[in-house]
């Protein structure tokens, strides 16, 4: 499937921002999540699906992009704190600085088992990550 890295859609003021060292609020959020939202929606007529990897943290801001986006399914990636910091320090030219981890963990609401979303260990290498969340998309598909 094609792959997008949300980032890409954040507002320059965002970017800024985040460059800056200063963590982004709700109404920060809210325009990425519309385009977040927008950029799937359009690929939607021609039925191409996409994986967009952003940090969609609290239930309120999954919901928006589930309202937006129906049928969306939702893969949270998760692991502990220092693992997550210490892979976020270790790429190369993205404008989040490793200051910021902090306010990631602080507004992140893990999704609640209403929410059927799909959860991963980060702990797994990625080829098994791959696998995994194949294999669980593959079974609600079929559904």
């Amino acid at each position: 499937l094609p792959f997008l890295e949300g980032d890409s859609l954040h507002p320059p003021r965002n970017v800024a921002l985040m460059a800056a060292g200063t963590p982004l609020t709700d109404e920060d959020r809210w325009p990425w999540f519309a385009r977040l939202a927008a950029e799937i929606e359009r690929r939607r007529p021609a039925h191409q699906p996409v994986v967009i990897a952003c940090s969609a943290l609290k239930r309120a801001y999954r919901d928006r992009l589930r309202a937006a986006v129906p049928g969306l399914r939702i893969l949270h990636l998760s692991g502990q704190p220092g693992m997550i910091t210490a892979r976020q320090a270790a790429r190369e030219g993205h404008f989040m600085p490793p200051s910021l981890m902090a306010s990631q963990f602080a507004t992140l609401e893990p999704p609640a088992p209403d929410e059927a979303a799909l959860v991963l260990d980060i702990t797994a290498p990625p080829e098994v990550l791959i696998l995994q969340a194949t294999a669980q998309l593959r079974r609600i598909a079929a559904c």
